[in-house]
């Protein structure tokens, strides 16, 4: 959660914070893993992955040490306010020496938990993500009129057009999950595309308490931009990756999941984040759907507006519900498929808590809330959830963490 709380205070990117939990994870989980012998290593099975560093035969060893200090390690070096992780691992530690081990487990449980992150850092280094960083910008097609186009008030540029560049975790690569086809492009008033374009209007024009309560809990902008007269802010909220992170945390504890599961839960939902994330990403910028926002305006009525924030991106499909569903599909093989469970992440920003009857149900609540909140279309709703359960599915049943 610390993590979760610096990725939004450094404002990184949606698929940017899924690369970061992915990374952590995985160190956390190669750290602990040497502790427990009914689990397995990742390596040979995460794209890219070698095998690392073994602890020496014989000795003794605090793996949830080694695993924290890993994950510490691992996620300082991938974000930008280090001086609050340093926090985190001067409190964590205490707690850590407080147990009396002997110093010599302490100190060799920490060059391991060193060494397993070096290994992780070495291996993310290769995945392509510096080489995007200088990729040229996305071209808009503005003689197309389907296409999509910076939307207000920040009109920003098209947020991270290359990531499906960037090396998959588990999946073959960013085009092994195809999705349904947005609906053709049509301004014909009697088309299905015009169609569409009404049913989110007129979703958002109902005004309904409930369903703009929806749109605000799953909302996960970590960067909404408020306009006030000549004066811009920015809000800063949790990202999609990380409300469900959040969530195994809280599936975690209600299914007294030890420490082994809990990395293993870690780890599964993390790869599926972060590979949902490349595979939506190289959807939306083949597809370039314009947003409804900006064909409404265009179309419909110049002077309409959605509940919340559209993001810099294209509209198909939607990557919220895509990201959440591949989220739900590993939670749910997890720990079941009717795990109940109540999500308290949003109270942070002043919204009480939801409890449902499954990871799915969440995760279909997500794609609705996108179309209450007046950024996508149903068909890009619904294209991302089941493009997304593919994903996790994928993850699932492909990555080994049981021998």
């Amino acid at each position: 959660r610390r993590i979760t709380d610096i990725i939004r205070h450094d404002i990184f990117a949606p698929p940017i914070s899924a690369r970061i939990y992915a990374y952590s994870a995985v160190a956390a989980y190669e750290a602990l893993v040497p502790g427990f012998p009914a689990y397995q290593s990742l390596a040979g099975q995460l794209n890219g992955l070698s095998p690392g560093p073994k602890p020496e035969a014989g000795k003794e060893y605090c793996y949830p040490l080694a695993s924290f200090n890993a994950q510490l390690i691992v996620g300082k070096q991938l974000i930008f306010s280090e001086s609050d992780a340093e926090d985190l691992k001067e409190k964590t530690f205490e707690d850590f020496k407080k147990m009396n081990m002997p110093d010599e487990v302490y100190d060799r449980s920490m060059a391991f938990g060193d060494a397993v992150a070096k290994h992780i850092l070495a291996w993310s280094k290769t995945d392509n993500y510096a080489q995007t960083r200088s990729a040229p910008k996305f071209n808009i097609d503005v003689e197309n009129p389907a296409r999509w186009r910076p939307t207000p008030p920040a009109y920003g540029d098209a947020l991270e057009p290359h990531w499906c560049e960037i090396r998959t975790w588990v999946i073959d690569s960013c085009s092994q999950f195809k999705s349904d086809p947005p609906i053709a492009f049509s301004t014909d008033k009697k088309s299905d595309f015009y169609k569409q374009a009404l049913e989110v209007r007129d979703m958002v024009n109902l005004k309904n308490v409930e369903n703009e309560a929806t749109a605000w809990y799953w909302d996960d902008n970590p960067f909404a931009m408020e306009v006030s007269g000549h004066v811009a802010f920015a809000k800063k909220k949790i990202s999609p990756g990380g409300h469900w992170m959040n969530i195994v945390g809280h599936a975690c504890r209600k299914g007294n999941a030890d420490i082994m599961k809990s990395a293993e839960a870690y780890v599964k939902v993390a790869c599926a984040l972060a590979d949902a994330f490349v595979t939506c990403w190289n959807i939306k910028y083949k597809t370039n759907t314009i947003r409804p926002e900006s064909y409404i305006n265009q179309y419909v009525d110049q002077n309409w507006q959605p509940l919340i924030q559209s993001p810099p991106f294209p509209e198909h499909t939607s990557g919220h519900s895509t990201i959440s569903m591949a989220s739900a599909t590993v939670l749910t093989g997890l720990f079941g498929d009717n795990f109940s469970f109540t999500d308290s992440t949003e109270m942070e920003f002043g919204i009480d808590p939801r409890t449902f009857k499954s990871f799915n149900e969440a995760a279909e609540q997500v794609g609705v809330s996108r179309m209450y909140g007046g950024i996508h279309y149903r068909r890009g709703n619904e294209a991302g959830l089941k493009c997304g359960k593919d994903v996790g599915q994928f993850v699932l049943t492909e990555l080994k963490t049981r021998k």
